[in-house]
C-alpha cells in the first residue's frame, strides 16, 4: 500500500514539470515568433547578395547531359597510342585544349545536336566597329556551330547601322542598344557589366550555352561543339608559347586584377569566352565588381576585362581551353602547330577606328 502511494506521488510530480516545460516552451516560442515578426517589418540593412533572392535571380538553362551516341553511328576507332605529340592536349587540371586532329568533328556534333542546345553569341560593335559586324556574322553564318541554333545578341550605339544578313533556320538576330563612349578603354571594361546585365534580363530564358567574341573578327573555317564546355576560355595567340613572367597580366598589386609573376597558366584573350549561360554570368559578374572596385580607387587595369578575365580564370580554372586556332591574329603567319585557323582578328587601323589611341 505505501509502494501504491509513492507511485502516485512520483506521477503526480511528473505531470506537474511537464505541465510547467510546456507553458515555459509556449511562452517563450510566442515571444520569440513575435520578436521576429516585429523585426521583420523594420529597414534592416541587407546585403546586396542577401537581397537577390531566388525569385530575382535568373533561371538557367544550363545543365550538364549524359553524352550519347547514336546506335550504329560508324567512325575511326580511336586510339591511345596515336595522335598529336607535337602540342599539349590537356592541361594540369585535365581539361581538354582542343586542337584540330584531337577530335572528330563529326562524331562531336552528332552528340550534341541530339540536346537540341541554343547558343547564345555575344558581339559589340560600338562606334566604327560597326563596320566590322557584316563579315562577322556573314562569316559565323558559314563556318561557327553550322545546323546549331545560335542566338546573335548584337551590342551597339548604332542600330540603325546594323546589317542585313541572312540567318539560316534556328538562327536569330537580336540587337540591343547600348551608349558610345570617347575612351576604347571604357567601353572594353563595360563589357561584363553589359553581358552580365543582358543574361539577367534574357539570355538566361533563351540559351543553354553562350560565347563572347569580338566584332573585329572573322571564321575561316568550322567551328563546331568541340567548343562547348562548362567555362572556355581561348589561349592567346601571341602568348601560347612563351613563359608565364612574359605574360601580359595586371602585376600591380594595388588592382584587383593583380597576378605575381611567379603565378599563372596560360595567358587567355579577352577576345573569346563562353561556357553555359550560368557559369559566364559568374564570371561578368565578379569581374564587373573588380572593375567597379578598381574604378573607385583610381586604378584601370593593363588590359582593362582581359586583365581581370585572366584573374578570374587563374583561380576558377576553365573546364575547356581552345588553342590559338580558335583566336589567330591575320599579321601573323601560321606557325608549325597551328594545321587550320578558325576564327582570326583582322588586321585594322586602330587610329582610325578608336575613339582614342
Amino acid at each position: 500500500m505505501r509502494f501504491s502511494s509513492n507511485v502516485k506521488l512520483f506521477v503526480l510530480l511528473v505531470g506537474i514539470f511537464l505541465l510547467l516545460g510546456y507553458v515555459h516552451y509556449s511562452f517563450f516560442n510566442e515571444r520569440l515568433n513575435w520578436v521576429w515578426c516585429e523585426a521583420s517589418n523594420r529597414d534592416i540593412p541587407v546585403d546586396e547578395d542577401q537581397r537577390n533572392t531566388s525569385l530575382s535571380k535568373p533561371i538557367f538553362r544550363s545543365r550538364v547531359q549524359n553524352i550519347v551516341s547514336p546506335e550504329r553511328l560508324l567512325y575511326k576507332q580511336p586510339s591511345v597510342l596515336v595522335g598529336r605529340t607535337d602540342v599539349m592536349a590537356v592541361t594540369p587540371w585535365l581539361a581538354p585544349i582542343v586542337w584540330q586532329g584531337t577530335f572528330d568533328p563529326d562524331l562531336v556534333d552528332i552528340i550534341y545536336k541530339s540536346m537540341n542546345l541554343t547558343i547564345a553569341t555575344t558581339v559589340f560593335a560600338v562606334g566604327k566597329y560597326v563596320r566590322f559586324l557584316r563579315d562577322f556574322l556573314e562569316t559565323a553564318e558559314k563556318y561557327f556551330l553550322v545546323d546549331f541554333n545560335v542566338r546573335y545578341y548584337v551590342f551597339t550605339d548604332r542600330p540603325d547601322n546594323v546589317p542585313s544578313v541572312t540567318m539560316s533556320q534556328g538562327r536569330h538576330l537580336s540587337v540591343i542598344q547600348v551608349p558610345g563612349s570617347n575612351r576604347w578603354q571604357e567601353i572594353s571594361a563595360r563589357r561584363m557589366e553589359i553581358i552580365q546585365t543582358a543574361i539577367e534580363r534574357q539570355i538566361s530564358r533563351e540559351a543553354d550555352y553562350i560565347f563572347c567574341l569580338d566584332v573585329d573578327s572573322k571564321f575561316h573555317a568550322r567551328w563546331g561543339a568541340e567548343s562547348l564546355g562548362r567555362l572556355v576560355a581561348v589561349i592567346h595567340p601571341e602568348l601560347y608559347n612563351q613563359p608565364r613572367d612574359r605574360f601580359s597580366y595586371e602585376r600591380r598589386p594595388a588592382s584587383t586584377a593583380y597576378i605575381p609573376m611567379d603565378e599563372g597558366d596560360y595567358y587567355y584573350a579577352g577576345a573569346v569566352f563562353g561556357g553555359f549561360v550560368e557559369d559566364v554570368y559568374t564570371l561578368t559578374k565578379v569581374c564587373r565588381k573588380q572593375l567597379e572596385k578598381d574604378a573607385r580607387n583610381s586604378i584601370e587595369a593593363a588590359w582593362q576585362e582581359e586583365s581581370h578575365l585572366n584573374r578570374y580564370l587563374l583561380y576558377n580554372k576553365p573546364s575547356k581551353l581552345l588553342s590559338p586556332e580558335y583566336l589567330w591574329q591575320d599579321f601573323h603567319g601560321k606557325t608549325k602547330e597551328i594545321k587550320v585557323i578558325r576564327f582570326s582578328g583582322i588586321i585594322k587601323n586602330y587610329a582610325e577606328i578608336r575613339p582614342n589611341v
